[in-house]
């Protein structure tokens, strides 16, 4: 070094800084992101919690009749069968059908059901008339509809008997906590003239129902969509 000459200052490398930007925005990506997926999913089960809550709502707001008109014919909504024999809940349809029909309610009753696959040999249908003609109902006043595996399909293969017969009126029995879907189904099927009576349950466990019929009603609402616009065909199982 020469002498008078000011030492030359060793160069320190540069931190390289070009990456921590693009780390700190992918970050920020990622929360952001984040925080859109909670947003959606608290509004989701906010949605599903309100959906549920408005089911509950009006499947307990249906009420029952307070005069049940004489009509054509009664239709018992088919519920499981024990050992060929209906179970406890399906008796209770059965015997407030009975108990209409006593009264002159009734001038004929379709039994509607097919086979449920857990272990009967007979169908629904064929179970719910023997029981009634065990009650004393003459058996040339019931009407056998031994294909419906939905209530959909009850309701709908009924009212293609009832046509078939020249009759314009029906009684939907069924339970109190099935008939408010009952009477969507009736309604979307353009059943002239029609009541639902729905039988309170002694026997069936009202939250194990209730909540089963959430579902099976927010199906229905899905496929009553689907049937409007043409994308569904009727063969529909709820």
């Amino acid at each position: 070094m020469k002498a008078g000459a000011e030492p030359r200052q060793s160069r320190r490398p540069r931190p390289n800084t070009r990456t921590r930007p693009r780390r700190k925005s992918k970050k920020k990506k990622r929360f952001r992101l984040l925080r859109i997926l909670l947003r959606i999913a608290a509004w989701s089960a906010a949605l599903i919690i309100f959906w549920c809550g408005y089911l509950l709502w009006h499947i307990n707001d249906f009420e029952e009749p307070r005069s049940i008109s004489p009509a054509d014919t009664g239709i018992v909504l088919g519920a499981a069968l024990w050992n060929d024999r209906p179970s406890p809940g399906l008796r209770e349809r059965l015997d407030h059908a009975y108990r209409l029909y006593e009264q002159g309610k009734l001038d004929h009753i379709i039994v509607s059901g097919g086979m449920d696959y857990n272990g009967s040999t007979i169908t629904e249908a064929e179970g719910m008339r023997n029981y009634l003609i065990e009650l004393g109902v003459p058996a040339d006043k019931l009407l056998l509809e031994p294909l419906a595996r939905s209530t959909y399909e009850n309701l709908l293969f009924s009212q293609q008997m009832m046509l078939e017969q020249g009759w314009s009126s029906a009684t939907v029995i069924t339970h109190d906590f099935h008939a408010a879907r009952a009477t969507d189904i009736a309604a979307f099927l353009g059943i002239e003239s029609f009541t639902v009576t729905g039988a309170k349950s002694r026997v069936l466990s009202s939250v194990k129902n209730e909540s089963r019929e959430v579902l099976a009603y927010t199906k229905w609402k899905l496929d009553k969509m689907l049937l409007r616009i043409g994308l569904q065909t009727p063969d529909v199982t709820y």
